[in-house]
């Protein structure tokens, strides 16, 4: 089964491959290595929600949100490869929480991403990961996420 049938298999849809807010590309392939700018939870619609974790949004919603923002990197490495089955592995994670001071479970958060990518990608989608509170992130997202991927 394909990575895309997978997504399908789990009720989701990969989104069109979301375009930069600013001055950067989406992605960078440099030999066989993928780095895929920070993504946030963006919907098909172009909406993303707002939110500080310990504040406004409980885990469980963020983990939610850092779910679709995995579907919108998973966008992204399509884009730039023409199908996931090329991803030989997911690197490494660095995710991100919009979180007050004296929130602590970001690792939960970004779970939400790191999940989807081994239930999509199987052992491709272990990787080494970072989850780091922010004092903000862009337009009041709750999460942003990047990935380095090796390539097929």
């Amino acid at each position: 089964m394909t990575p895309e049938e997978k997504i399908v298999q789990l009720g989701l849809a990969l989104p069109p491959s979301p375009s930069p807010l600013a001055n950067y590309v989406p992605y960078r392939l440099v030999g066989n290595v993928l780095y895929l700018s920070g993504q946030g939870p963006r919907r098909a619609d172009g909406s993303m929600s707002k939110g500080r974790l310990g504040r406004d949004m409980t885990v469980e919603v963020a983990y939610e949100e850092a779910r679709i923002t995995g579907l919108n990197l998973l966008a992204v490495a399509k884009s730039a490869l023409g199908e996931l089955s090329r991803i030989e592995a997911v690197v490494k994670l660095l995710g991100m929480v919009n979180a007050e001071p004296d929130f602590g479970d970001h690792p939960k958060v970004i779970n939400g991403c790191s999940d989807l990518f081994v239930a999509v990608l199987g052992e491709a989608g272990r990787h080494a990961r970072s989850a780091v509170g922010m004092g903000s992130l862009p337009n009041g997202i709750p999460v942003e996420i990047e990935a380095i991927m090796l390539v097929k």
